[in-house]
Parts: C-alpha cells; structure tokens; sequence
C-alpha cells in the first residue's frame, strides 16, 4: 500500500523530550526485560467523548503486538501519515482498522518492534508523542485541545496547562500484595518517563500502567508493589511526595494522598 504523505514543518517529538536515563523497571512477573503493560479500557467511557482528542496505548489485549487507539470526533480516518510516521521509528504496523460508534471514529493500529510488542518505557513516550505530533500537523483544529498544542501547535489551549489543570495523586490499596497509583497532572512532553523514573527512584516495582491522554490532561494508573507487598503508609505517603513535588501545578490538590 502507497503511503504518501507530506511531513513539512514537522516537530520531531524526541527533540521535545530528552531520553531520560531510566534504570530497568522491576516488575513482580519474570525480570528478564523492562516493560510496561498497559492494560485495556472501554472504548465506550475513554473513546466516547465527541470533540476530544484521546491517545490510548493498550498492551492488554494482544499478547503479541502493542495496540494504539486514537480518537477525535468524526475527523480522523485510516490516518495514513500517522502509520508512516510509525514505521519511520522502526516498528512494524501490522494491523489498522477503523470503526465509528456513537459518531466517534476510532482509529487502531497493532505495533511490533523486532517480532514483539513494545516494552521500551522510552520508546512508548515516543509513539505517544509521534501520534499527537500527528494530530497537529494535520489536524490543526486539535492544537487549542491538547496540551501539545502550548508547546508545538499553531493555537494554544485557551486554558492554561500550568494554572488550570491540578495535579492530583493517589494511592490506595488493590489487595495484600499490590497498591494501585493514580496520576492526574497537565500533559507534557517526556511525562511518562518523569513519572517512571520517580516510581523506581524510590524503589517501587511497577507490575502493569494504563497510559490515557486525554486532550490537556494525562490520567495514569500504575499497579505498583514493595518487595511483592502492597505498599505500607509510610511508602505510600514518600511516592505521593515525590510525585507531587516534581508534577506540582499551581493547584495540587492538597488532599491527594
């Protein structure tokens, strides 16, 4: 298949966020590699919203390949440019498809690096940040939507990621053995790997992540655990710390723990 495209005034999304330097995750199943394992969401709660644009990674239903999902309304179709920017990072497309529920096209592409599903922290920021980079360039009526759009887009979110978007962090308990992290701050370039490197900084294992941007908004959920236990308090109370001290907004909010 033909996949002409035209990539002027294209921003490189590597240029916007620097690799940080990440130790391997530890992860409670078998340590032979680093990986994050992203799991499924119902399309009807995340997908549904008409006029919003969402990027989800799902490494849940496919054992083999890393699947995408993206919407925004009705506007995006096969999103050509988007499979080609793909395969320009080295990853093999293998499967597309387009469906419409409820007037919301939802695009999907399966992804593999080397014959499997991308585990690298590193490069899932990557894919995220080709794929909005995409809907900027092509889709500019999504730049006063997404919090790239402050950074890259030709139209800045009206409001304003820094001030009008509060950091929220949470940690509760998920059963004896693990603790369930939830993260709500202002999307940016490299957050999926700043969030990353302060779990592990601090010695917590990450077992699996559902990573959902959501227009100017980053909602994460990370099943984390201690030396296979769930986390007591006063590890609990260091990561909400730590989490809020480096994503702190104007407005955190103070009861986030």
């Amino acid at each position: 298949m033909a996949l002409a495209t035209s990539h002027r005034h294209l921003v490189r999304p590597a240029a916007a966020a620097p690799r940080v330097p990440l130790r391997p995750l530890r992860f409670a199943a078998p340590r032979s590699l680093p990986r994050i394992c992203c799991q499924s969401i119902n399309s009807a709660n995340v997908l549904g919203a008409s006029s919003m644009p969402v990027v989800l990674i799902d490494q849940d239903s496919d054992r083999d390949a890393t699947i995408v999902q993206l919407s925004f309304g009705d506007r995006l179709g096969a999103l050509l440019d988007t499979m080609k920017a793909l395969k320009d990072l080295g990853l093999d497309v293998t499967k597309g498809s387009v469906a419409t529920d409820s007037s919301v096209t939802q695009t999907k592409f399966h992804i593999m690096r080397l014959g499997r599903k991308v585990e690298d922290p590193d490069m899932l920021e990557t894919i995220r940040l080709t794929i909005i980079n995409n809907l900027l360039q092509y889709h500019p009526e999504s730049s006063e939507k997404l919090a790239m759009g402050e950074f890259f887009g030709i139209k800045a979110p009206e409001k304003k990621v820094d001030v009008d978007v509060a950091t929220h962090v949470i940690v509760q308990d998920d059963g004896p053995k693990r603790s369930m992290l939830y993260i709500e701050t202002a999307d940016r370039p490299g957050l999926l790997l700043e969030v990353i490197k302060i779990i592990t900084d601090v010695n917590v294992d990450v077992e699996s992540a559902e990573i959902d941007t959501e227009g100017l908004v980053a909602k994460d959920k990370f099943h984390v655990s201690y030396r296979g236990a769930k986390l007591n308090s006063s590890l609990s109370q260091v990561l909400v710390n730590c989490l809020r001290y480096y994503l702190r907004r104007p407005e955190t909010d103070e009861d986030s723990y």
